[in-house]
């Protein structure tokens, strides 16, 4: 079970990788269609320094996350798992409920884990 909760782990950090590509590069693209409820079309241009700003959150989730198994540390993994948990109670409030199924499930789930296992 340890192998799985390290794969748990790295499928973590891989979304947040993912989330940061996506605030990143593909603010005006890939995120225009996840969000367009949120903002107005021609928003999508204006606040994309605002994004770029927010993959840096992302990319300190992925690394620490990466860094933990390199480490393999279990408190490591575990704060960065309970960032992303905490992140979530601030993004529930201010943004969408549905952000506790996208990432602080899988956080959740992963922390189970790896305080079981690990």
């Amino acid at each position: 079970m340890e192998i799985f909760t390290k794969i748990l782990i790295t499928l973590v950090a891989l979304e947040h990788f993912y989330i940061l590509y996506i605030e990143m590069f593909a603010w005006e693209t890939i995120w225009k269609k996840i969000f367009a409820w949120a903002l107005e079309e021609k928003l999508f241009s204006v606040t994309k320094w605002l994004a770029a700003n927010q993959w840096l959150y992302n990319w300190f989730l992925w690394v620490g996350l990466l860094w933990s198994l390199y480490m393999n540390d279990k408190n490591i993994s575990l704060f960065f798992l309970w960032c992303i948990i905490v992140a979530w109670l601030y993004g529930a409030y201010k943004s969408s409920k549905s952000i506790f199924f996208k990432q602080a499930l899988p956080a959740i789930i992963t922390m189970i884990f790896t305080i079981i296992f690990l």
